[in-house]
């Protein structure tokens, strides 16, 4: 186990994205480079330049707009309009800054990572010279700790703001054929000169620099030290002008404080944060190597989530420190990554930290608001699909980007909470709310042609990219998939919750056409086009997973769901990203076919992940598996990829639990096992298994309930009466 929670790391880190990653949620450090200049690249997740994006407030930004222009195929104009505001570098996430530590005349660098307490430990040198530094980012208090141990004469340390330019804010200029992932340099961002300060207090020192970079925001950071019997005590805070009148003033009296004290007196509730955080589940499985990746990703989850603080975007609290923007402005896309970053987290039991994503969107829901009014001309709620921190749309392709039904599978974030938690109070006051506010905006958007409901432009991600034939045959299977989704979780809310508006929301169900099939039982794109080639987006997979409207529970959607991973296979990997091997382990999984997906994750985790963990999205090893060969860093993979795991070893759907339901053969036979697992109706589930036999399973239950219960080897399900407190349902 102890080996399990540590990442060792040898010799100099060269490149940012395979940096130590530290965190908590409100800030982020990343630890790379040869001793003589040891880099802490800083990062704090709402640290935006928030400009209003280019063009997004003309008139000619809409979706009726949009719709006319897709009926016409007019794709140069779309472009002009639509995708031109994303090439713009801002709105965009910013890098805060960076410490740069220098130790003269050692060469020799090693590092570990400490998953269990989140502290990072360096050595440098060796013999009487060594170096050691310890560091955190306090998981309680928010600020950045390092302790040195080193002689002062050979180590120095500096505080760096970024490179930005400087003078009059530029915007940029929109160029059609320079449609990349990263915008380019931090020095086209012109903002004024950053302010330095600096002041002694008793032994200590604080340095501290404030960069401005619009009338409206100001951030910071704040840097102390002071000695200690064998080095020195280092502590750093990022601030903004948000965090109050007096966010500076604050935060140097903060830092004085915690100096006071030191490292160790602040490590102990740090420690003791992230030990409650590992009690809450834990697996146990014969693959050490893949049960270690499991325990990285909800390391990388806690580090950069945290309730009270913004959720993930795409590179959580670790952006690019390389002098450029971050991959995709560091934005929120709605289109697959955000959802994807928070699937994991119900199942391992990590409410709090889930909870970042949830409220973020309960709190963005004024903004859906306006945003669907002036965008789609309706009523109700819907976030664009690519958008800023406060909810701004971003524009990109937008049959993507600005597609409706990305807001309803935002909505399934809440109703995943529902299920796995059971509070009612939640289901009323939250997901009802924002399901039925999602409907309305959704609703006003369908065409009824010969007696049923169509979206008046359809696409299924991102097929075709941008050209003009991505405007699929409406309805694809994606949007249909969502929207059938809707409007069913709409009719169960309403029978749960006495509201008496089932009658409404299933007339719309039952206006809305099956899902497109062909002869081979595979899921089509649309109704007149199947997939041709391997694709990164699963798309047309979407009623199988992550909706679960088809399952492995009749013949007939067996038949669907075997023929669909058959021509998977059939189509390759060659067009693939990370994500995608994610996504086929669940298809495998909800299969039963655990050799399947043990081997989708161990391609995922092997050949696309940095040394650090990180997900790069491409094959950048160049082992054969994809032709994609970039190395852009974001999170969402990772998480959904312990998901799979996860689901390898319990499924639980509309009450019906199974237990280790995908395992390999070579794990069979051996010890196998997990604890703290959360299912629907708020369970909680610890199983063992031993040569293919159960010997333990026991369930928590807060309120007297039924589910059905498939064992390893049943070839049924059993109705079990749970009661209230632990059950323990094997041995009886």
């Amino acid at each position: 186990m102890k080996e399990n929670m540590e990442m060792k790391f040898h010799g100099p880190i060269e490149k940012w994205d395979e940096a130590i990653p530290l965190g908590n949620g409100k800030i982020g450090c990343l630890i790379w480079g040869k001793p003589e200049s040891l880099r802490f690249s800083l990062d704090r997740p709402d640290i935006w330049d928030r400009s209003i994006p280019c063009h997004t407030q003309d008139d000619d930004f809409t979706y009726h707009h949009l719709v006319k222009l897709a009926h016409e195929k007019n794709t140069d104009k779309i472009r002009e309009i639509f995708d031109a505001p994303y090439q713009y570098p801002v709105p965009t996430k910013l890098p805060a800054g960076k410490l740069l530590f220098k130790v003269e005349r050692e060469t020799k660098i090693s590092h570990t990572l400490h998953l269990d307490t989140a502290e990072a430990c360096i050595t440098i040198g060796e013999g009487i010279h060594k170096t050691k530094i310890r560091t955190m980012c306090h998981a309680v208090t928010g600020t950045g700790m390092i302790r040195t141990e080193a002689d002062a004469s050979v180590l120095s340390v500096s505080l760096e703001n970024p490179k930005f330019g400087t003078g009059e804010k530029a915007k940029g200029t929109y160029d059609p054929e320079q449609r990349t992932i990263s915008q380019g340099s931090l020095e086209q961002l012109q903002y004024p000169f950053p302010q330095t300060g600096e002041k002694e207090v008793g032994e200590a020192k604080i340095v501290w620099f404030t960069q401005q970079v619009d009338q409206d925001f100001t951030y910071g950071i704040v840097l102390g030290e002071r000695m200690w019997k064998k080095g020195t005590d280092y502590f750093y805070r990022i601030l903004s002008s948000k965090d109050g009148e007096h966010w500076l003033e604050e935060g140097i009296q903060f830092i004085e404080d915690q100096l006071e004290q030191g490292y160790e007196y602040w490590r102990n509730s740090h420690v003791e944060w992230w030990k409650n955080y590992w009690s809450k589940s834990d697996i146990s499985i014969p693959d050490q190597w893949m049960q270690k990746q499991w325990y990285v990703t909800n390391y990388l989850f806690a580090s950069c989530s945290r309730k009270g603080g913004y959720p993930m975007s795409l590179q959580g609290v670790w952006t690019a420190d390389d002098g450029n923007l971050p991959p995709w402005k560091g934005d929120y896309h709605n289109d697959l990554n955000t959802q994807l970053s928070y699937t994991h987290f119900l199942k391992a039991d990590h409410l709090e930290e889930g909870e970042a994503f949830i409220d973020f969107l309960w709190d963005l829901k004024d903004e859906a608001a306006l945003f669907a009014k002036k965008f789609y001309g309706t009523e109700g709620i819907c976030l664009p699909g690519v958008m800023t921190i406060d909810g701004k749309p971003l524009g990109g392709w937008p049959m993507y980007s600005l597609s409706p039904v990305q807001q309803i599978w935002l909505c399934k974030s809440f109703d995943d909470y529902y299920r796995y938690t059971a509070n009612q109070d939640f289901l009323e006051n939250r997901a009802w709310i924002y399901f039925k506010e999602t409907a309305k905006c959704i609703t006003a958007l369908l065409v009824e042609v010969d007696g049923k409901y169509y979206l008046p432009v359809s696409s299924s991600p991102e097929i075709h990219d941008d050209e003009t034939a991505s405007w699929v045959t409406p309805n694809s299977n994606y949007d249909l998939a969502l929207l059938r989704y809707l409007y069913q979780t709409l009719i169960d809310y309403s029978k749960r919750l006495g509201k008496k508006d089932d009658i409404y929301y299933e007339e719309i169900l039952r206006k809305l056409p099956d899902f497109a099939i062909d002869d081979r039982n595979v899921l089509m794109i649309s109704p007149n086009e199947i997939l041709q080639e391997s694709h990164r987006h699963l798309s047309n997979a979407m009623p199988i997973c992550p909706l679960h409207q088809i399952t492995y529970e009749k013949e007939e959607e067996k038949k669907i769901i075997d023929a669909v991973i058959l021509d998977y296979e059939r189509l390759g990997t060659g067009l693939w990203v990370g994500f995608s091997f994610a996504w086929m382990a669940h298809l495998y999984a909800i299969a039963e076919n655990g050799e399947g997906a043990a081997e989708q994750l161990r391609i995922f985790w092997d050949n696309f992940c940095s040394t650090n963990g990180f997900h790069l999205n491409g094959d950048y090893k160049k082992r054969g598996y994809t032709t994609f060969h970039y190395r852009p860093f974001t999170l969402e993979a990772n998480m959904f990829a312990a998901d799979g795991l996860q689901e390898m070893l319990m499924q639980m759907r509309d009450g019906k639990l199974k237990l280790f339901p995908a395992i390999p053969d070579r794990w069979k036979h051996d010890k196998i096992g997990f604890s703290g697992f959360r299912g629907e109706g708020g369970i909680q589930v610890t199983a063992k298994m031993e040569n293919n036999k159960l010997i333990y399973l026991e369930i928590i239950c807060k309120e007297e309930q039924q589910i059905l219960l498939k064992y390893t080897k049943s070839d049924g399900y059993t109705n079990v009466t749970l009661k209230k407190g632990k059950n323990i349902v094997f041995p009886q």
